[in-house]
């Protein structure tokens, strides 16, 4: 069960061919989180999810089932039809996974809150054993969650609705409800919030500052001084400058080929933009070897 911490959304790896490299995939995953997280996100937004075919998850589910690590795995379902997020937790709940990162349909534009809340019932109704974080992010689904619809949720159903992912940073400084987990959406944040109150955070950018997270996280919970936090938010701020995806995939595409595999419409930063990253984050004194070294 998901506890508070520091969490990516975890990145996927695709072959050539723009099919899910299920074994490269895993081994991101693994990599991070011995380089501090304290677990990962499949299957969020970015992690391509929206463009991943429900075969290749299900495929991908049934192996990490089995990982000696699957209680840092949590799952995403990125799915818009409602049928199918109740198909693919139903098969992950066979394998015992409880805790899912959902979204509410992104597309179609004029979400409401009774549309959002009868959305997140269906699947509660039909997967009772469900553990939910919402995840609320209003540049992707065109829904931004109020208080007064994330406090409706929990308690319509309490054992279920257990915290938010908060990426529209509308809510971790002010929601406050009991037994609830808020994770802001982005580490350069998480500081803010943990003083606030919260559980750490969820965010894309953790694939790759994993280390420099943890060690803001361990300081604030051991009550030490911060010595990385000023360089952690310059560096999520550097990575905010262009499309996350694009850049994170870009920024390991420089030791690895793999992470030149991406599904379109996305694309790998242009070679001036993707120079220039790595420029700004050097100016930084961050490179990806010498964070997981750290």
């Amino acid at each position: 069960m998901i506890k508070k911490g520091v969490y990516a959304a975890s990145l996927s790896i695709l072959n050539e061919e723009k099919t899910l490299n299920i074994d490269l995939t895993i081994k991101h995953a693994v990599d991070a989180i011995k380089s501090g997280l304290h677990g990962v996100f499949f299957f969020g937004s970015t992690g391509q999810s929206q463009l991943i075919s429900i075969v290749e998850k299900k495929e991908f589910i049934a192996k990490i089932a089995t990982h000696k690590m699957r209680n840092k795995f949590f799952l995403g379902t990125g799915n818009n039809s409602l049928n199918e997020n109740i198909d693919l937790i139903r098969y992950a709940m066979e394998y015992e996974f409880r805790d899912f990162l959902i979204m509410p349909p992104a597309y179609y534009k004029g979400n409401t809150d009774e549309g959002v809340f009868n959305f997140y019932s269906k699947i509660i109704q039909n997967v009772p054993k469900i553990k939910i974080i919402i995840y609320n992010f209003e540049k992707l689904s065109g829904y931004k969650f109020s208080q007064e619809a994330v406090t409706n949720l929990v308690k319509s159903f309490p054992e279920n609705i257990i915290g938010c992912k908060d990426s529209s940073y509308n809510l971790f400084e002010t929601l406050k409800l009991k037994n609830f987990l808020m994770f802001p959406g982005s580490e350069a944040k998480m500081l803010k919030g943990l003083n606030l109150g919260c559980s750490g955070c969820i965010s894309a950018v953790t694939n790759v500052t994993h280390s420099l997270a943890r060690q803001v996280f361990d300081d604030f919970e051991g009550k030490k001084v911060q010595t990385k936090n000023d360089q952690l938010i310059a560096v999520r701020e550097t990575f905010d400058q262009y499309n996350l995806i694009s850049a994170l995939h870009s920024f390991h595409s420089s030791i690895d080929q793999n992470y030149k595999n991406i599904l379109p419409p996305l694309t790998l930063l242009s070679k001036e933009k993707h120079e220039e990253l790595i420029k700004k984050l050097s100016e930084l004194n961050f490179t990806l070897e010498k964070n997981k070294a750290a």
